[in-house]
């Protein structure tokens, strides 16, 4: 019995066990006081001293690990929340499985439903701001209070009873966020309004207007509303982060032609082993990794090199999974499988990618990290000063302003400040033809440095077109075109449908052509009226006995040094003149690159395409730097460096090569013209795939940006000027207290004002 053979009994058996028959031992272990201590093993904190706790068990053999974002040393064998920002842990791997959205429903429903049993609180609420609307005429204070009451009660508790859990869980684990923040704030509205439906006779007379007590349910519903929509378009796109690998997953061939005791079997590629000989098809994936054993033809790379001309191969050379049989049949060797496949890298540096690029901290984060606890600590300092040295009843006002404090702290403005401005934003840039994935994406563009940009589809248009016609002396140079395109229309060359389409732009006949014939690697060969016409390379038609004038290698030789394409044509043996073939720089990309070097930005070329090429690119258009002949981990490793450099790295490409750079930059950019792969592994797509789209994202960025810290001003000095005065620093010197009536016209005077200055975003310039 043949070796092969007896590989063959063993298909079904798992040849992969060898990679998971060992369990990863360990886990995570951190200091409770010095969460930036993080070990392997269990042990003791270098700085207090305290023992680790274990923040991830150690992973288990065929079970998926979850990790969070922002915090990657955290790590866990099932779903769940971060302890540390209380965002909700992502999969490590990405399979083309069908996704779970239940978190996505749940979120939406509770938005929703907490939506519409928000919006009449805000308009009892705040009805007596519009003018002409008398709603206490229709319904009085004391019939109203119930209804907020009632409507607030399940948008607090149960659409935004997570945030509580999520602020509890920040304060066990020493790791104050926003959630902490919106659990304090909200929090603080809600029971104190609650106690004033339910118990308003604790509340001193000077809380009273009218006889009723001030309420801030409108406060805590609209703040649980605007965070729970934060929380779903999160949601969304944290789903999406997966699509690039499943698009990735859906390029490999599904089957494969197995030759097998001279007997051809189909079966799932996962099916394959190593050594195993597989017939490749005109129009078909190739399904593996190898090399050609029998046979010829021209292969589609352009998923790995990005350039559109195909590449002939013949018996010995390498071929690639996932890339597209062109004209001829062969028969390869697989010599690489599973993982080993460069399809299966690709996917795995797409996925590092997306998961070591942590989303950026919010600053409403950053900011409660400190605010929070000095709230609280002012909070407590104005209870005890007010208990100990407060009027009669000394302990009510003590737990009012108590109350007021946390109440005026409520981050009502701050939740707005940045999801206003960024979907306004977002529109504006819809509006020129700027597709934002993610918030992150628009934070980050305004601080980029380098611009790494693919050429193939990019800089250039992405498909071979004729540039460039010269005839001998006196020659007609449409009858040249005329004839190339009539014999090469019968051709399957990528370069001869070129020379079709060009003839087909200028309205050209094309002519009949008899006894068509193609020669492999030289050109093809046909009679138009009678005469013997050779379109070809230069050494196809020598080798056939024509002439060829030293006027035209000359013109030859300097469109090559252009890296054009020169293809020749004769007739009767005769040159009847020559055609360049080139992929055409787009017409608006000289003034996109001088308009990104104007921004400050260094532009970077970094092309799966020959260096001959690049460099002519790069000369004409003037850009700063070329990398050349690159695969797609060259890409991601140039992009690292810059990054570890401190550059801020945009990434603009089509194609699927450059997918993982994309996701490793910090902004993805994609062409709307290129791949699907491409378009998900970017933060920001621009549909008409023009270079300027990038100089409008980059005003986008910026004029969004401006206008976030503008609102953030607005959010934080009512805050500031607030929390003092609810705490009676006016009271020994004027005998103000705050007025809930005063603390929310602040409040809504605050979030009107970063409304309105988020709306001026309507009308920002982007540019030309």
């Amino acid at each position: 019995m043949s070796d092969d053979h007896h590989d063959h009994e063993h298909r079904g058996e798992n040849h992969h066990t060898s990679a998971t028959a060992s369990k990863i031992a360990g886990g995570k272990y951190t200091c409770p006081m010095h969460p930036e201590v993080v070990s392997d093993k269990p042990g003791d904190c270098p700085k207090c001293g305290m023992a680790l706790e274990r923040i991830s068990p150690p992973p288990t053999e065929g079970k998926t690990i979850y990790t969070c974002p922002m915090h990657p040393e955290i790590e866990q064998d099932h779903p769940g929340d971060c302890p540390k920002c209380g965002m909700p842990l992502e999969p490590k791997t990405v399979s083309g499985d069908a996704e779970d959205d239940a978190e996505i429903r749940s979120l939406a429903r509770k938005f929703w439903i907490g939506l519409v049993l928000t919006a009449p609180v805000l308009v009892i609420a705040m009805g007596h701001l519009i003018p002409g609307f008398h709603l206490e005429a229709l319904i009085p204070k004391s019939v109203s209070k119930w209804i907020e009451f009632a409507l607030t009660t399940p948008v607090v508790l149960w659409a935004g009873g997570m945030f509580f859990t999520k602020g509890w869980r920040s304060v066990v684990n020493r790791s104050l966020n926003m959630f902490t923040l919106i659990a304090v704030g909200v929090g603080a509205a809600y029971f104190y309004s609650a106690v004033a439906v339910l118990a308003p006779g604790v509340f001193p007379a000077s809380f009273r207007r009218g006889g009723e007590v001030g309420l801030y349910f409108e406060a805590a519903a609209v703040i649980t509303v605007l965070v729970l929509l934060g929380q779903l378009l999160e949601a969304k796109a944290r789903s999406r982060t997966g699509q690039a690998i499943k698009a990735l997953l859906g390029l490999a061939a599904k089957t494969a032609h197995l030759l097998r005791d001279g007997e051809e079997e189909e079966l799932p590629v996962d099916q394959i082993q190593k050594g195993d000989l597989l017939r490749v098809r005109p129009g078909e994936k190739v399904p593996i990794d190898g090399s050609i054993t029998e046979g010829r033809s021209n292969l589609d790379e352009s998923m790995i090199t990005g350039e559109p001309m195909p590449v002939e191969k013949r018996d010995g050379d390498k071929v690639i999974g996932a890339t597209v049989n062109q004209t001829g049949a062969f028969v390869m060797r697989a010599e690489k499988i599973g993982s080993e496949t460069l399809l299966s890298q690709i996917v795995h540096m797409v996925a590092e990618a997306q998961r070591s690029r942590a989303p950026i901290q919010k600053l409403a984060d950053t900011v409660a990290g400190w605010f929070v606890p000095v709230v609280i600590g002012i909070a407590i300092l104005t209870f005890i000063v007010w208990a100990i040295f407060g009027p009669a009843p000394a302990m009510a006002y003590a737990l009012v302003n108590a109350v007021a404090v946390l109440i005026i702290a409520c981050p009502c403005a701050l939740g707005l400040a940045t999801p206003m401005s960024i979907m306004v934003g977002v529109g504006r840039a819809a509006q020129t033809g700027i597709l934002v994935k993610n918030a992150e994406a628009i934070e980050t563009t305004e601080k980029v440095t380098h611009l790494v940009t693919d050429k193939t589809g990019t800089l250039t248009a992405g498909k071979p077109r004729v540039t460039e016609r010269k005839t001998i002396a006196g020659g007609d140079q449409k009858h040249l075109l005329q004839i190339a395109a009539s014999i090469e229309q019968s051709s399957e060359h990528p370069l001869a449908r070129a020379i079709v389409d060009a003839a087909k732009e200028q309205k050209l006949e094309l002519l009949a052509v008899k006894g068509f014939e193609s020669t492999t690697a030289g050109g093809v060969t046909g009679a138009i009226d009678g005469k013997t016409v050779r379109v070809g390379k230069e050494k196809f038609l020598a080798d056939s006995g024509v002439n060829i004038p030293d006027s035209l290698k000359r013109d030859a030789q300097a469109w090559q040094e252009k890296a054009q394409t020169v293809v020749w044509v004769a007739t009767d043996n005769q040159v009847s003149g020559i055609l360049a073939i080139a992929d055409p720089i787009k017409e608006s990309t000289p003034e996109a690159i001088k308009a990104l070097h104007a921004l400050g930005l260094k532009v970077i070329m970094c092309t799966g395409d020959n260096r001959k090429t690049a460099e002519a690119v790069a000369r004409e258009l003037g850009i700063d730097e070329v990398h050349a002949e690159v695969v797609p981990r060259d890409k991601i490793e140039i992009v690292r460096k810059l990054k570890s450099e401190g550059a801020i790295v945009a990434m603009a490409g089509d194609g699927i090569n450059d997918a993982p750079a994309l996701a490793e930059a910090n902004v993805g950019i994609a062409m709307g013209t290129g791949t699907d792969v491409a378009i998900e592994s970017a933060g920001i797509t621009l549909v008409k795939g023009d270079l300027m789209g990038i100089t409008k994202a980059i005003h986008v960025s910026r004029a969004v940006m401006r206008n976030i810290r503008q609102n953030l001003f607005f959010a934080f000095i009512y805050n500031a000027l607030g929390v003092p005065i609810a705490a009676g620093i006016l009271y020994p010197f004027f005998g103000l207290l705050l007025s809930p009536i005063i603390a929310g016209a602040a409040m809504s005077f605050s979030s009107l004002s970063v409304v309105l200055n988020a709306l001026r975003l309507r009308t920002v310039s982007l540019g030309k």
